[in-house]
């Protein structure tokens, strides 16, 4: 009888201590985008395109799996370190038949962003510092970031939408392109 009751504390202690511990290793909790959120960030971008999306800190899923059901010809991507955010991810991936995302379980910034036409994000600002950062040595053509609440730095927002929320929460777009003289 008290074999079920310890076995599932168990698994909810570790489900806890691992997203404790990929809270501390990123900087960052996985966030749940709010649906106004994710429908402006969505708002943000005319889709589809010809390059993939990219949802850079993918987390739950919640925007990267509602741009692949909009959008099932464009090809998808989402990338999520934390294995509880992704494992959760998958299944709804799974569960929905979504064919066109892809979700790693890897850091975006060891990947190659430099296919993309679109990267999605809500990070934190030393994060976006470190993807301002990523552009400007990896990027070779114009990618729109659209970004949650933390803007871009060293770069003027193309556009700033301010959601009628508690927090007021800035959605920024971005239209970056490397200069000619790097």
């Amino acid at each position: 009888m008290i074999i079920l009751p310890l076995t599932l504390f168990i698994i909810l202690f570790s489900m806890m201590v691992s997203i404790v511990w990929y809270t501390l290793k990123t900087g960052i909790s996985p966030m749940v985008s709010s649906k106004k959120a994710r429908d402006t960030m969505l708002s943000c971008v005319d889709l589809p395109i010809n390059e993939p999306i990219i949802d850079i800190g993918s987390g739950w899923g919640t925007l990267v799996v509602a741009v692949a059901k909009k959008h099932p010809t464009q090809r998808v991507i989402g990338y999520e370190l934390s294995w509880l955010p992704w494992c959760f991810s998958l299944l709804r991936k799974k569960c929905l038949g979504l064919t066109n995302l892809t979700l790693y379980r890897a850091n975006a910034f060891d990947a190659d962003i430099n296919s993309a036409g679109v990267l999605f994000c809500y990070l934190f600002p030393e994060a976006m510092e470190k993807l301002y950062h990523k552009l400007v040595m990896e990027c070779s053509h114009q990618i729109i970031v659209v970004s949650n609440n933390f803007a871009l730095p060293h770069i003027q927002a193309h556009s700033t939408v301010t959601l009628n929320d508690f927090y007021r929460t800035p959605v920024y777009t971005y239209y970056y392109e490397k200069k000619a003289n790097g």
